[in-house]
């Protein structure tokens, strides 16, 4: 049934995939998914972590099949794992080759919250000793509203530490953002460079355009030395590759489609059993594809028994 399912899977082939690996215990799963239909195409259950020959062999395999139906492969997305640019370049060539955005995005998200949390850790250095028991002299009272006051800026840091990373800011969460930032300046450049990086994956640019703006945000890093360090994340050349969607409308920007089955494969495994072979894995991802390429029919049969369920009631009346 392979070829049948393959023939089914191609038949609307948009001509972009996302390509990712699962480790499922001692076990990996390669996985090709039809980036727009949210199709998988093709699959391996290899029982070693996966190589570059590996993922090579594995790409021959797809790239045979497109040459059987005569379709052509127009861009490939994954994530910014090192297996996949030097066999996609062996295998297809020049194709188009996008980072996935989120995992870019995710990446620095963290890096943000990094530098927020170095901040959080310098203003609770700041705080002066205190004795036991209650501030008695006028210079223990006014070091113990010093610490008041800068506990009272880390736990809204901490609270609101979101703000810091979130896409869009409603007025509200823009006034709470320059009220917890008041006199730390450098927690606002991160939140403009945060918005600048947002800014790239704007469809509305190009990719030549992004990169111009790119190679502006990298210098005006460069000059806070506060932040540069962290955000080394930002001179990196997968974010030039996650800009790669920009000149292409139907170029999806992420690998939610083969994360997507990824995660239904995780939830399955956790209700359907616990002991894991090789043959199990293969036998369960053949059983979910073939599931997949009967919904059509499956819905069909569905609606066409509830219309005659609810016509034979009506007649009862």
């Amino acid at each position: 049934m392979w070829t049948t399912y393959l023939d089914w899977g191609l038949a609307d082939f948009s001509g972009y995939i996302a390509a990712d690996e699962l480790y499922d215990g001692p076990f990996c799963v390669l996985s090709i998914v039809d980036n727009r239909t949210f199709k998988r195409l093709l699959y391996q259950v290899l029982d070693h972590d996966p190589t570059h020959r590996d993922i090579t062999a594995f790409f021959n395999r797809f790239r045979m099949a497109l040459r059987l139906r005569r379709q052509t492969l127009r861009g490939v997305t994954t994530d910014a794992s090192p297996l996949y640019p030097e066999p996609l370049r062996e295998v297809f060539g020049n194709v188009r080759h996008q980072i996935c955005e989120f995992h870019i995005l995710k990446e620095l998200t963290k890096a943000i919250l990094r530098a927020v949390a170095g901040v959080r850790k310098a203003l609770a250095e700041r705080k002066l000793p205190a004795k036991r028991g209650r501030p008695a002299t006028p210079q223990a009272k006014r070091a113990a509203r010093q610490r008041e006051r800068l506990q009272n800026k880390i736990a809204a840091l901490f609270e609101h530490r979101h703000l810091f990373v979130q896409h869009a800011l409603t007025p509200a969460e823009r006034r709470t953002l320059r009220k917890i930032t008041r006199g730390l300046p450098q927690l606002r450049t991160l939140r403009d460079l945060m918005d600048e990086v947002y800014r790239l994956f704007d469809r509305r640019c190009r990719t030549d355009t992004a990169l111009a703006k790119l190679a502006k945000l990298r210098q005006r890093v460069r000059r806070f030395k506060q932040v540069g360090p962290i955000l080394n994340k930002l001179c990196s050349s997968n974010l030039e590759k996650a800009l790669t969607f920009l000149d292409d409308k139907l170029f999806p920007s992420t690998s939610n489609a083969v994360e997507r089955g990824n995660r239904r494969h995780r939830k399955m495994q956790k209700t359907v059993y616990r002991v894991r072979t090789q043959e199990h894995i293969h036998n369960r991802i053949a059983l979910d594809m073939l599931r997949d390429a009967q919904d059509e029919d499956r819905i069909d049969t569905m609606k066409t028994l509830h219309r005659k369920r609810a016509n034979a009631g009506n007649s009862m009346r």
